[in-house]
């Protein structure tokens, strides 16, 4: 659908009809089951950028379609500071707020001014503002009731300065030789996360298997305070403000034996990738089943080994991982 109006009338038509809808952005982060999905898919093709100042800010409003990344490219052209460290990120804008994306220290909650949402519940278009939008790690209401809204476009809040947000994420600052809270020219700040993310095959190469995936397949257990004190010494541990802490489930992986690169069997058309464990990739040929296959045999193991039970970051349709 090219329009705002095309896509709320597409999927008011399918409800109606007691039609399954699947709404489709650019499909990064999805697995869908290999017989498909049994209903209506609307592909959310909507684009349009509105810029207003709000003194020392200013407001983006974008179609929930617009590509992410070229979006990010675009704020940080225009001096417009907040986006820079979600540089690369495959996906639609609609998306983002689903799944509250972050990476190195930033996430889109952090940024969210409000939403235009169809409540499918009621039929009706409304504004949505942050704090009603439930936000945590990787999860929003919209994403916990997925049958009820459809994201029709996001509003963020950015401040008009050629410098980042402060660098949260210790690896990016190591790389662009700063220390953790300090701030850098965003554009350094884009180019750092690219380069960072290439090196971890997170940026989409069609020559390159290894970015065949939808990134991180699991997302990092946030544990209670009690249960991570029985994690390894070793393991990373980050604090959160509500008194849990969370944990790398990259460093999880490797520790329960899995060598980047893994397969279950010699050929095998999905294996984890060269460059990151948390990646499952498709090595060519390889169906929702390979892939699920591959995510049962290390969630397992990590859980046998840790009694930790790792969840799936991307979306399942149709499937499940049991």
């Amino acid at each position: 659908m090219d329009t705002a109006e095309e896509l709320v009338a597409a999927v008011r038509n399918a409800d109606a009809a007691g039609e399954p809808v699947l709404l489709l952005g650019g499909g990064s982060n999805l697995l869908v089951a290999d017989a498909g999905f049994p209903g209506t898919v609307v592909r959310i093709a909507t684009e349009g950028l509105v810029v207003r100042r709000a003194g020392s800010d200013v407001l983006l409003q974008v179609a929930a379609g617009a590509p992410w990344d070229a979006l990010v490219d675009r704020a940080v052209a225009e001096g417009w500071s907040g986006l820079e460290a979600l540089s690369g990120i495959p996906g639609s804008v609609g998306a983002t707020p689903i799944q509250n994306v972050g990476a190195y220290g930033a996430e889109v909650a952090q940024l969210l001014a409000g939403l235009t949402v169809l409540d499918r519940r009621t039929g009706r278009v409304a504004t949505m503002a942050p704090t009603e939008a439930g936000f945590g790690y990787r999860t929003s209401v919209l994403k916990r009731t997925p049958d009820r809204w459809v994201v029709l476009d996001v509003t963020f809040r950015l401040r008009v300065d050629p410098a980042s947000a402060p660098i949260r994420y210790a690896e990016l600052a190591a790389r662009l030789d700063v220390p953790v809270g300090a701030r850098a020219p965003a554009g350094d700040v884009r180019a750092a996360v690219l380069a960072l993310r290439r090196g971890k095959g997170m940026v989409l190469d069609a020559s390159d298997h290894d970015t065949w995936s939808a990134g991180s397949f699991f997302t990092n257990p946030v544990l209670p305070a009690d249960r991570a004190t029985a994690l390894p010494d070793a393991a990373p541990r980050f604090a959160q403000p509500d008194g849990t802490v969370k944990t790398s489930a990259a460093w999880l992986i490797t520790q329960a034996g899995f060598d980047r690169g893994f397969a279950v069997r010699p050929g095998a058309p999905a294996s984890l990738s060269t460059k990151h464990a948390l990646a499952l990739t498709n090595r060519g040929g390889a169906g929702a089943e390979d892939l699920l296959e591959l995510a049962r045999v290390v969630r397992d193991r990590v859980a046998e080994r840790f009694g930790i039970v790792l969840e799936p970051e991307p979306v399942l349709v149709g499937c499940t991982l049991g």
